[in-house]
């Protein structure tokens, strides 16, 4: 069951959704059923002209393959044409243990040409943290993107019952609590643990 814009501003009234923003202004993103965020000023790019492929199986870590820029106040980040970059969103979101969350492309952005998630868009029971976001442009032109701008928009959906591990209590997970866009952690999955040992 999605739920609907009262049920959402009940949710974070109650605490029971917990969204972290500098002035607050997630509330007015609140819609019919789901509720925007907006692009952080942080962004990873991949070194493409110094790694010839992104193995999983690499000891070194993929982490070492990106590089991190910050975009001052008022500029733009352009994201060329095919160009695939990892994005954040400014709000950091926390979820009960009983209520996940999807995240979903903005329909303006869209049009733009820009993914905003490849495949990514599902949000644990209990996760904390900003969401990380996969951003593609598929447009024959570039696409500026500005931080502070609403980028893309979570719907939020009631569980049966109360996850029994919700992710805050997983051992293997990876991503709670981030604050900057994460590149893949998958090395860290068991089955490539034991390929690399």
């Amino acid at each position: 069951m999605i739920l609907s814009d009262g049920d959402i501003k009940k949710h974070i009234q109650e605490g029971k959704i917990i969204v972290n923003s500098v002035d607050k202004k997630h509330l007015e993103h609140i819609h019919c059923s789901s509720m925007d965020l907006r692009l952080g000023k942080y962004f990873k790019v991949y070194k493409h002209s110094q790694i010839a492929v992104l193995d999983p199986k690499n000891p070194s870590g993929i982490s070492d393959m990106t590089e991190l820029i910050e975009i001052e106040e008022g500029k733009p980040f352009i994201v060329q044409p095919g160009e695939f970059v990892l994005g954040v969103t400014e709000e950091e979101i926390g979820l009960p243990d009983n209520l996940v969350a999807r995240v979903e492309g903005r329909s303006s952005i869209g049009r733009l040409g820009i993914i905003v998630h490849s495949t990514a868009g599902f949000i644990d029971a209990g996760f904390k943290g900003t969401i990380t976001l996969e951003i593609t442009n598929i447009n024959r032109l570039p696409v500026a993107l500005y931080p502070g701008m609403r980028v893309c928009q979570l719907a939020f959906e009631l569980m049966t019952n109360t996850a029994e591990v919700p992710y805050h209590r997983k051992a293997s997970s990876k991503y709670q609590n981030q604050k900057l866009p994460e590149e893949s952690r998958i090395l860290i999955d068991p089955e490539f643990k034991k390929s690399v040992a």
